[in-house]
């Protein structure tokens, strides 16, 4: 009888064990924290618990410093911002791309403009000398930091947000995921640190594009493909940055209505009717309230072709390998850009001759990641804070339940954490930096592997009330392949090294930036294994289900 009641208890045992392992992020605190809600009665308060407090952790941040803090005469991205709501609610729409181009000019499409004309209206309700034409340069009070921080948290709240929960919850119940599940999914994604750190430390309003492409990605879920492409048209039309992604968002449209499984004539003209529209409405206050020369030239400021190759210190092949190569002794500007777009055209087009053939809702993440990241690796001008267009789908993948994949992403994320580091050094973000490294590791479980097993059971990673076996509780969050293995352990502690040289060492006078230079190198390398990698997932799962993702 105790034999039988033994093996019993064996097998559910073993069928606990089988049923945590399919979740996302299984044997980590985060799945911990979430566990106890798994009753039906609780699981809708885990939604809130999850949007509390990364609403905290986004306004813990906020309290440290931004961009250009105390340091005039141009200061920086919170002054640029400010700035653009100073124009857009004090001069007329004909003058706002061409206005004062030498301080901070409009330099970004007209939703962001609309965006900060609304945001401006708001607060000059509170306090019209924030906004006041040429007086409120540099201005930085406590209250008006407070309203610009509240800004990109209402931002988000709107735009990126509930595109999250929305994407998390379709791919869990299309997977049969628990609900408990796919709120531990949803929270790994929005506890990511660069977009934290980037919009609500260093300043700026990347959530909004980022939802919107989010928002797109939902709709091609759904199969509503012209509201896709609206979406779509509004993330382009806040930055042009989410033009990384447009190759794969355009072969993935052009195929569903045009080429998979036939041709289906209303929903092509669904999809084009839409775009065009769209963009008409984007830019026909412009034409209205100006004339055509205001579209021209808000277009020639959104596409920076006379600023170079690259400005600031950027982990991407142009500016590595520059260190060799001379590119702006050897080359002219034109014929840097058509190196350029030669390079990335090669590098993202498998991604965007697979998803043309092979348009499956599940490949998005993969074929988006593949695509933006060949654009951050090889186009022009690029930014550090780039980093966060291919950061998106690869975030997304936090939707898996393959050990693997959750293992690549997660280091990943703190890759680009990693090059982050000299940006948010300069803005004086290094305890925000440190406490979101080691804050979304540790919620993740990815401190497992070095974390010794003699330690007390609150400190490790592990599944505190769910009955499941110790080899699962000192899991480490690392891929069983051993080279991948040594190639992330080994960048892990590249990191530390060059962390503990640019805080302790002086750079040798003749080498000013070498610290940062080695920062930029690590990264590259990570970031184009990691980029060879994802097309091979993208290659090998062409013919694969949703459940295997």
């Amino acid at each position: 009888m105790s034999g039988s009641s033994g093996a019993v208890a064996s097998e559910k045992g073993q069928d606990t064990r089988r049923s945590c392992v399919e979740e996302s992020f299984f044997a980590s605190p985060l799945y911990d924290f979430l566990y106890p809600l798994r009753p039906v009665a609780n699981q809708w308060s885990a939604k809130y618990i999850i949007l509390i407090f990364a609403l905290i952790v986004r306004l813990a941040v906020g309290l440290g410093g931004y961009s250009g803090k105390g340091k005039g005469p141009l200061f920086g991205d919170f002054e640029a911002q400010r700035h653009w709501m100073e124009i857009t609610t004090c001069l007329p729409i004909s003058r706002w791309y061409f206005y004062d181009l030498e301080y901070w000019g409009l330099d970004y499409p007209p939703l962001t403009a609309y965006h900060s004309y609304i945001l401006g209206r708001l607060g000059s309700f509170v306090n019209a000398t924030w906004f006041k034409l040429n007086t409120s340069r540099g201005f930085e009070s406590i209250d008006l930091k407070s309203f610009m921080r509240i800004t990109v948290l209402l931002s988000e709240l709107v735009c990126y947000i509930p595109a999250v929960m929305y994407f998390t919850r379709w791919i869990g119940r299309h997977r049969n995921q628990s609900p408990i599940g796919q709120y531990v999914a949803c929270a790994a994604i929005l506890f990511q640190p660069s977009l934290i750190l980037i919009d609500h430390g260093h300043f700026q309003y990347n959530c909004v594009m980022l939802g919107l492409v989010v928002y797109t990605i939902n709709n091609l879920l759904d199969e509503f493909y012209g509201f896709a492409a609206i979406c779509f048209v509004l993330s382009l039309g806040f930055k042009q940055m989410a033009l990384y992604y447009s190759p794969v968002i355009f072969a993935y449209l052009f195929s569903r209505s045009a080429y998979y499984p036939r041709f289906n004539f209303p929903r092509f003209a669904g999809i084009a009717i839409a775009t065009l529209l769209t963009f008409g409405a984007l830019y026909a206050p412009l034409c209205l309230f100006g004339d055509f020369r205001n579209i021209i030239q808000s277009v020639y400021r959104v596409f920076p072709f006379s600023r170079g190759i690259f400005e600031d210190k950027v982990a991407n092949f142009w500016c590595v390998t520059n260190v060799i190569i001379k590119y702006r002794e050897l080359y002219t500007q034109k014929q840097l850009q058509f190196y350029c777009l030669l390079t990335t055209a090669i590098a993202q087009f498998p991604a965007f001759i697979i998803i043309f053939l092979y348009p499956k809702k599940f490949l998005l993440p993969y074929a988006l990641a593949a695509c933006s990241m060949a654009f951050f690796l090889f186009s022009f001008q690029v930014h550090e804070k780039t980093i966060l267009v291919p950061l998106l789908p690869i975030t997304l993948l936090h939707i898996s339940t393959n050990w693997d994949v959750l293992s690549m992403v997660a280091w990943i994320n703190n890759v680009a954490l990693f090059t982050l580091w000299p940006l948010l050094k300069k803005d004086g973000l290094l305890l925000q930096y440190a406490i979101m490294f080691l804050l979304s590791n540790w919620l993740l479980g990815n401190f497992s592997f070095v974390t010794p097993t003699f330690l007390p059971k609150f400190l490790t990673p592990g599944p505190s009330v769910s009955d499941v076996a110790d080899d699962y509780r000192r899991r480490s969050l690392l891929p069983k392949n051993i080279f991948w293995r040594i190639i992330i352990v080994s960048s892990y502690v590249c990191m530390a090294f060059i962390h503990l040289l640019d805080l302790y060492v002086q750079p040798p006078r003749n080498y000013p930036d070498i610290w940062v230079l080695a920062t930029c190198a690590l990264g590259f390398a990570c970031f184009t294994a990691f980029w060879l990698w994802n097309y091979y997932q993208l290659y090998r799962m062409r013919n694969s289900s949703l459940n295997e993702l």
